[in-house]
């Protein structure tokens, strides 16, 4: 009952003739989670479910299991990159992030599980030796950024940020370059003039009084 359920997750629609590697049901629980340290554990969970399903499909003989180790690897790692891509993304935005380790440890956990799939050579696994590596490869990566120091890794993407808007930039025209300016001065000037709930004269009136 549990493989049938958890082989549901293989049932993603197509888009744009690309497998997702979420599905609908999931898609939507990660719209609600929009903070780090809920999101983070909500891919977390979603990766150990594919390590759960690639065990059961492991241990069984089954005719066309081959394709469904295949594709339940190849959502498993993106779900890693998306991991990766979102804490980035929320290192650039400065936003606090306190499940990192919690995340690491269940990582080296799956880590593990990848390491020992491959270690039993199965019959067929020339069919997903690819993704499989991969999958290990992707997982020790990510390993590895989440065992970095916060402050290094918020530097590290913030410089590959400025890189990535400097080249943006080398192929703007002129036009496109006075106008991303006049817009980057907006915005600074927005941010500067915060709205304040005081009417005029208001607020110099209440610092006397309680001088």
């Amino acid at each position: 009952m549990r493989l049938l359920c958890l082989s549901l997750i293989l049932m993603a629609p197509l888009a744009q003739a690309q497998r997702d590697f979420l599905t609908a049901d999931e898609v939507d629980q990660v719209r609600l989670a929009q903070e780090p340290d809920l999101r983070i554990p909500l891919y977390q969970k979603f990766a150990e479910q594919r390590i759960s399903l690639l065990e059961q499909l492991f241990s069984q003989q089954k005719a066309g299991r081959s394709g469904m180790i295949h594709d339940t690897l190849e959502q498993y790692t993106q779900i890693i990159e998306a991991i990766d891509t979102f804490i980035d993304d929320a290192l650039a935005r400065k936003k606090p992030i306190t499940s990192l380790a919690a995340l690491t440890s269940a990582q080296r956990a799956m880590l593990a599980k990848l390491e020992k799939f491959k270690e039993s050579n199965p019959a067929d696994l020339e069919r997903y030796q690819f993704v499989l590596d991969n999958a290990i490869d992707t997982t020790r990566d990510s390993i590895e950024m989440s065992e970095v120091d916060l402050k290094t890794r918020t530097r590290e993407v913030e410089s590959r940020e400025a890189e990535i808007k400097r080249e943006r930039e080398q192929l703007m025209t002129p036009e496109r370059k006075a106008e991303a300016q006049k817009k980057q001065e907006t915005e600074k000037a927005a941010e500067k003039k915060k709205p304040s709930l005081y009417r005029k004269g208001e607020k110099e009136a209440s610092q006397q009084k309680k001088q």
